[in-house]
Formats: structure tokens, sequence, C-alpha cells
């Protein structure tokens, strides 16, 4: 079984799809986390005194993470952190298009269009480019050079049932998956503490979190079948293993 999961930032992987991603980690199943930008607009700089260094720092600390989730494969694409609602739509789906067609993962995991708990404009764009890629990788008629169509089986969206303080809330999707993270939830917090230029970020966080407790909620947004809305605790439900 394969597992993608599509981000904005260095530090989304851990944060919001951590849980998700250690867990299929320790079933065996392959992951493979794709990272549209360096993040060099993040307000908390570290030691890096440019948008360049603090690029590469957060590169290293991206794959710090993944190495502590047990991600299989992972890299950061070079879009330009705060801005990805400026990029070309169709150039930056086919990326994504052509990504999933190499992987072939049945299962795809991203934010919501409603940006998540921060309402970040680069998360809702993740939203957008890995919706239309999924429902554009089995198409025929798109992207016809980029190799044999491949069909992911469910697309998922991060969602959740607490907010961040002191920020408005998101219009948040309702959930139909609740993931019990209790048995890597260390893990997920000890990915977020290799993102040491982001340190500010998680002490003021970590009450969220406490509250956000041993779960992750997920919404089945898309599926290769037709089929009523169901309560799930496994995004690999029912899946076949190949």
């Amino acid at each position: 079984m394969r597992l993608m999961c599509i981000v904005a930032h260095p530090d989304d992987e851990c944060y919001a799809f951590g849980g998700a991603l250690a867990l299929a980690a320790d079933r065996g199943v392959e992951t493979y986390v794709v990272c549209l930008t360096d993040g060099q607009a993040a307000k908390h700089r570290g030691s890096a005194d440019s948008g360049k260094e603090l690029g590469r720092i957060r590169r290293q600390e991206f794959v710090a993470s993944c190495d502590v989730l047990g991600v299989t494969h992972h890299e950061i694409l070079d879009f330009e952190d705060g801005r990805l609602e400026f990029a070309e739509f169709s150039s930056t789906a086919r990326m994504l298009v052509e990504r999933m067609r190499s992987y072939r993962p049945q299962v795809v995991v991203t934010f919501g269009g409603d940006g998540g708990v921060n309402l970040h404009a680069d998360h809702m764009m993740t939203s957008a480019l890995t919706t239309a890629a999924f429902h554009w990788c089995g198409q025929a008629n798109r992207f016809t050079e980029l190799g044999a169509l491949h069909q992911p089986e469910r697309l998922f969206y991060v969602t959740t049932n607490v907010f961040l303080p002191g920020r408005p809330s998101p219009k948040p999707i309702p959930w139909t998956a609740v993931l019990d993270i209790r048995s890597v939830q260390q893990r997920k917090f000890e990915a977020f503490r290799q993102h040491v230029s982001q340190a500010p970020l998680m002490n003021r966080t970590k009450e969220f979190f406490e509250k956000l407790g041993p779960q992750e909620f997920y919404a089945l947004v898309a599926v290769t079948d037709p089929q009523p809305a169901r309560p799930a605790s496994d995004l690999f439900e029912g899946l076949l293993s190949h």
C-alpha cells in the first residue's frame, strides 16, 4: 500500500499529518510527502540571516522530521512560500499528477479548502492543486505525455475539532475518519521538535496540541466507487494490499 501526503511548508507534515504518516509507517505502508515550498516566508527565522538561508535550514529540518515519522520518500519543490495563490494552476497541478502517476498511491491526504487551523492561503491552494491532480491523474485527456494513468482510490482532507486561540476560526470540514494516534503521538511531537527554527511556534501551540489530544481528524472527499459517507478509524479500511 502507498500513501501520498501533499503539504505547503516544512512542518506541515508533522503538525497536521504526523499521526497518519507514523501509523502508516508502522504497518508497512510506503509513504511519500511532497512539500511545495521551503518555508522562506516564515515569521520565525531561527538563526537565518536571509530567506535563502532559512529555506536551506528548513529543508534540513523537513528531512529530519520525515525520518522521525518513518516517511519512505520526501521532496520539497521550489514554489515561493506565501505566494502559492499566484502559481500557474495547470502547470503546478501537472507536477503533482506526474508524481501521482509515478508513485501510484492508493490514498492521498492534504489540507482542506478552509486553509487549516491557521487559515493559510498556501494551504488552501495546496488543497485545490492536490484535488485537481487527484482527479486528473486518472483522466486520459489530461497530460497524456506523463505516462500510464493511475487513479488513487481515496482523497482525504485533514480537518479538526479545535481551533488556535486568538485566531479567527476556520470553517472546518466535517470529519469521517478519526485516527487514534496514541501509539505514535510522541513521535509526532518529536518530528515537530526537528523544526528548530520554528521553536517559538511549537511553544505557542503546545496547549493547542494538548487539547487536540491523541487523535487526527480526516474527511473523505473523493473515492473511485459511489458510496455513502460513514465513520471510519483507518484511512485504508477495506482497501486491498497491492
